[in-house]
């Protein structure tokens, strides 16, 4: 059984946990190596059972607990080429952890697959992921100034989506950041606003996805109720009900989320179910 749960996701730090029998993979280690070790043990896994950590780009809210994690510890670090460059000269003692997987290429890691994808995003070489196993696909996507035909491909019949809602555009336009900020996040460089998000979320749905997640959230521009609030009004015009049909949830900004199932009706789990 393949699943998926936050550690924490918005614009102060972002972790997540996949996981398929002992196949173990974090999702970037944009939080502190106290916090993500307490997260994991809640969830059962050590970190030291990790088998790989996935980072999407080199921005600090996805790999500042990156050096303390992985001090002890030698769990190889994958990223693209880019990647791997900027986090060597940021943090040089993970070079002797690093592992290049170009953008658009897929890897088998224990009992899962994984496939990366490019990100339009101000970052070196930005990657969305894309995860597979045991019957059950989940793609994570954020981090993204608009959504390119690669991400398109990639969201496309998964089971669960991770989505980026990142903030509202009137909020974020007559709120207090400086105009060099607001202009780089509405950017096509930047992050996906809750309109945008919810024509994401509604691509997947069109295309079978049950479970969707909105992530990264701004804490200054956007509410997990504005955000869900968006998204609703997106798949109710396309004849979604989000309350019947699919399962719609933020993820939490602080603290570890639910825990979501991607297995067989028959193991006794309904495919995208939150188990807790």
């Amino acid at each position: 059984m393949l699943t998926f749960t936050t550690l924490a996701s918005g614009s102060s730090g972002n972790a997540a946990l996949v996981s398929s029998g002992n196949t173990h993979i974090l999702l970037d280690a944009g939080i502190s190596a106290r916090r993500i070790t307490l997260g994991l043990r809640a969830l059962g896994v050590e970190p030291e059972q990790l088998r790989a950590i996935l980072i999407t780009h080199e921005h600090h809210d996805h790999v500042s607990g990156l050096s303390v994690l992985t001090k002890k510890r030698s769990v190889p670090i994958l990223a693209t080429p880019a990647t791997c460059r900027c986090l060597g000269q940021k943090i040089p003692g993970l070079v002797p952890l690093l592992r290049e997987q170009e953008a658009g290429t897929g890897i088998p890691l224990g009992e899962l697959w994984v496939e990366s994808f490019s990100t339009p995003h101000d970052a070196a070489g930005s990657v969305g992921y894309s995860i597979s196993g045991d019957g059950g696909r989940m793609v994570l996507c954020t981090d993204l100034g608009y959504v390119t035909p690669e991400v398109k491909r990639a969201v496309r019949g998964c089971d669960l989506l991770v989505c980026e809602t990142n903030h509202d555009e009137d909020w974020l336009r007559s709120g207090p950041y400086p105009y060099s900020l607001k202009q780089r996040v509405l950017g096509d460089r930047g992050h996906l606003s809750n309109e945008a998000g919810a024509e994401l979320a509604a691509l997947a749905v069109s295309s079978g996805t049950r479970t969707v997640i909105l992530a990264h959230l701004s804490q200054e521009n956007n509410t997990p109720a504005h955000a869900r609030a968006a998204v609703c009004r997106r798949l109710a015009a396309m004849g979604c009900d989000p309350e019947r049909d699919i399962s719609l949830t933020v993820a939490p900004r602080g603290e570890t989320g639910p825990v979501f199932a991607l297995g067989a009706e028959e193991d006794g789990f309904v495919r995208g179910a939150a188990l807790c």
